[in-house]
């Protein structure tokens, strides 16, 4: 089924809204002259280590002890992004390790 050409005109000016709306308002809503909300500043501190945990927790959730590789890929893959949060403190760098580690481990070794 193909889309009108009003259609077609509609639908790109919500995803133009849309992505304006989500690129602007946070400059609308905290002006740079007022300091930020202690609510907003605690989030930023807690949130990248609850995003981490939900990553850890969606990883391991179909992860089978007793068939297979027995999780060895996986628990080896999550001491990698630790050791690398803990030694560099750069959360984009301990994922893309960890990732990099448990991927050669399941195409290369189990």
């Amino acid at each position: 089924m193909t889309m009108t050409l009003t259609q077609q005109i509609i639908t790109i000016a919500m995803v133009v809204l849309g992505t304006m709306l989500t690129r602007f308002l946070p400059f609308i809503i905290f002006p740079s002259g007022k300091p930020t909300p202690k609510y907003v500043q605690y989030l930023g501190k807690m949130l990248p280590s609850a995003v981490i945990g939900l990553l850890i927790i969606y990883c391991l959730k179909d992860v089978s002890l007793q068939s297979g590789s027995h999780g060895i890929p996986e628990f080896i893959g999550v001491a990698v992004v630790a050791l690398l949060h803990v030694w560099k403190k750069m959360m984009l760098l301990s994922i893309a390790g960890g990732t990099v580690v448990y991927m050669m481990l399941i195409q290369l070794v189990f």
